[in-house]
């Protein structure tokens, strides 16, 4: 498309009114009779999300790390376990369930209390300066960082991702001297009572994630760089020592120990609406075909100007996309999108879901 004389270059266009600019670059395609949709300045339809390229192993000092790219968004993520003793817990309240009692519904609804009520995963994100133009040196975490945390707090724990059996550290008793004895009766309930499994520790999971680079979309960056870091995750083999009164931890290379155990494979896909006339929030159904754009997988300059937004959280891990199960739905700062939206855009995850399950088993 050539420049015309007394038109404005594409760059001093996007700087002085980029949301004419996106408006404009959508629009011209539906003016000039064409079959497409409209591209994006970036030359991506509405509905085309960037490829996910994860590289899993990056920080050697790490339990688990991976790097992921999304365009031009770059995020790094380690794991790193602590154990907690439950000593060290102000309100610990012992469990009930046994070992024996694991993948029922009691089990995991009482797992999902003490991964919630002891705060066993404490993701902490950090947007590095430079990494764009508004996160400058020298200043506090800003309010995208904080709000960032917070929802990914939010989603570790209601996506049920982490299966918190793997992270307790469980001890049986000994058995007390007098057994084997025959010349000595002894009680069985309290023998059985005294052998009775216990908890005496939990490993913490902090999950440090850090943009080198930011282009927009930094949710759905962040959770898959969570993900990948945690399928490789590979906590220390960890056991109660009675005469030390402690846990004790054994090497690798000694124990060596599988992943850490995950539910599924739940994957962010997120969408941003751009409304034509920014005066008119309200949806007006003779001018609602023509007066919004649904764009997933936003970039940066979209993201500034949009305020409507949508995440959609899916696992496909149960059928390779044959029965999806919506883990998450968000939606925030308009009412545009309606069920049938919706419903696209839980299509659109799924095919999200797959772009990063290829991307997780690597070439």
């Amino acid at each position: 498309m050539t420049q015309q004389k007394g038109q404005l270059a594409r760059p001093i266009f996007a700087k002085i009114a980029p949301h004419e600019y996106l408006v404009a670059n959508l629009a011209r395609a539906n003016t000039e009779g064409s079959e497409v949709k409209g591209t994006r300045p970036n030359g991506r339809t509405p509905d085309e999300a960037r490829d996910f390229d994860v590289h899993t192993g990056s920080l050697s000092q790490a339990h688990g790390s991976a790097a992921v790219r999304l365009g031009k968004t770059r995020v790094i993520c380690g794991v790193r376990g602590e154990i907690l003793p439950v000593t060290n817990i102000p309100q610990y309240r012992p469990s009930t369930i046994t070992p024996e009692q694991a993948g029922t519904s009691e089990a995991e609804s009482d797992n999902r209390r003490q991964l919630r009520d002891y705060d066993l995963l404490v993701p902490n994100l950090e947007l590095a300066t430079g990494s764009a133009p508004e996160f400058l040196p020298g200043g506090p975490p800003s309010v995208l960082a904080q709000v960032l945390s917070t929802r990914l707090h939010a989603l570790l724990h209601s996506s049920g991702l982490v299966d918190a059996e793997a992270l307790k550290v469980w001890h049986t008793p000994r058995p007390s001297a007098s057994e084997g004895d025959e010349d000595l009766e002894v009680d069985d309930e309290e023998e059985e009572e005294d052998r009775t499994p216990e908890i005496k520790a939990y490993w913490t999971l902090y999950i440090d994630l850090l943009f080198l680079s930011f282009d927009g979309n930094p949710l759905d960056a962040a959770w898959a760089a969570i993900v990948a870091a945690l399928r490789g995750t590979r906590l220390p083999h960890a056991r109660w020592d009675a005469d030390r009164d402690r846990v004790v931890c054994s090497p690798p290379s000694v124990t060596p120990t599988p992943p850490l155990t995950l539910r599924g494979l739940p994957v962010a896909s997120t969408a941003v609406v751009l409304v034509e006339n920014r005066k008119r929030q309200q949806r007006q159904s003779s001018e609602a075909d023509s007066a919004h754009w649904i764009l997933e997988d936003p970039d940066r300059l979209e993201e500034s100007q949009c305020h409507e937004t949508v995440t959609v959280v899916v696992d496909c891990s149960n059928g390779s996309g044959e029965k999806t199960v919506v883990r998450a739905l968000s939606k925030s700062g308009g009412v545009l999108v309606g069920p049938q939206e919706l419903h696209a855009l839980v299509a659109s995850a799924e095919t999200r879901w797959a772009s990063l399950s290829k991307a997780l088993q690597g070439p």
